[in-house]
């Protein structure tokens, strides 16, 4: 008992850790820097945009262009919260990182990736509502449920991380201290740990089942009910209109989730580490980019919102 103790208080607990990224590629370092700055910068200017379109445009205050509003706010923030770490890693060698750092990038990336989680429910109920509710849509999707569930759902994110995020804090590092990933995830940071982890991985596990779950079964419940009812319609041109008002949502849906499953279900090996690295790319930077250029392009609505603002500044 004493040994044991003796030997804990020589271990030298760490306190930074190095982000390996894609430093196996030397020779592209510049060339990803400028590929991942591009899309960071069409990312941000893009979902302000959107947000702003929504806030200043009458024709968009309708319970879809505010979820669609909070979804550009919560992406705007998820991707700051990864890429500029990312690409300061690529111009540098020294690729450290505090351990506080470490933990506030995880808590605020768990969080963002929770409420989105909620958010896409939220916005996947209002399409139900208004394809198979058509009548009572207005009554039901008023302006108080559109705050509770848009608020819901941030607030599940920032609340359901904490107790994962305190439980890190509490972990040990004596080394090795190189992530091998992109950005501070959860099991690459486990791996690195001498602590005992078990109880940490079951929270953990419990916490993003939580996240997970609920929301996606509502989602897929949804869309269920929404295709049989487009289904029942008599007409193509019926049928045609009411896909369309659902299509760029369930696109979004659909790629979220099926990078966001493949990350976390992959075994953890060597050979696929790689992979893994490059499926999270999906989730945590490409698809906040995907969802703005799929809401955009795909929406009449919100191209002639765009056109208007920009004449009425150019006259």
């Amino acid at each position: 008992m004493l040994h044991g103790r003796h030997k804990q208080e020589n271990q030298t607990s760490l306190t930074e850790f190095i982000l390996l990224g894609f430093g196996n590629l030397p020779k592209l370092q510049i060339f990803l820097f400028l590929v991942f700055l591009l899309i960071y910068f069409v990312t941000i200017i893009g979902n302000i945009l959107l947000v702003l379109l929504v806030v200043i445009d009458e024709h968009l205050h309708t319970p879809m262009y505010f979820f669609l509003g909070n979804l550009s706010c919560l992406e705007t923030c998820y991707t700051s919260n990864i890429l500029p770490r990312m690409l300061v890693n690529f111009l540098t060698r020294e690729k450290r990182i505090s351990f506080n750092s470490c933990l506030l990038i995880f808590y605020f990336f768990a969080s963002l990736a929770c409420a989105e989680c909620y958010l896409l429910s939220a916005m996947s109920y209002d399409r139900y509502l208004a394809i198979c509710k058509p009548l009572h849509y207005t009554t039901l999707m008023n302006v108080r449920l559109c705050i509770l569930l848009a608020a819901g759902s941030w607030l599940c994110g920032f609340l359901a991380s904490i107790c994962t995020a305190l439980y890190a804090s509490w972990l040990t590092f004596c080394g090795p201290n190189e992530i091998d990933h992109f950005f501070c995830d959860y099991t690459p940071l486990l791996v690195l740990s001498c602590s005992e982890t078990q109880k940490t991985e079951l929270l953990t596990s419990i916490l993003a089942s939580a996240c997970t779950m609920p929301p996606f079964l509502l989602t897929m419940a949804t869309y269920i009910c929404i295709i049989i009812a487009i289904l029942k319609i008599l007409s193509s041109i019926g049928r045609q209109k009411a896909f369309s008002t659902c299509s760029s949502h369930l696109i979004v849906v659909t790629v979220f989730y099926g990078t966001l499953i493949a990350v976390y279900t992959l075994p953890k090996t060597k050979a696929l580490r790689e992979l893994n690295k490059v499926l999270s790319v999906f989730y945590t930077i490409l698809t906040p980019m995907l969802n703005l250029l799929i809401y955009s392009l795909r929406n009449k609505k919100f191209k002639e919102a765009l056109r208007k603002a920009i004449g009425k500044y150019i006259h």
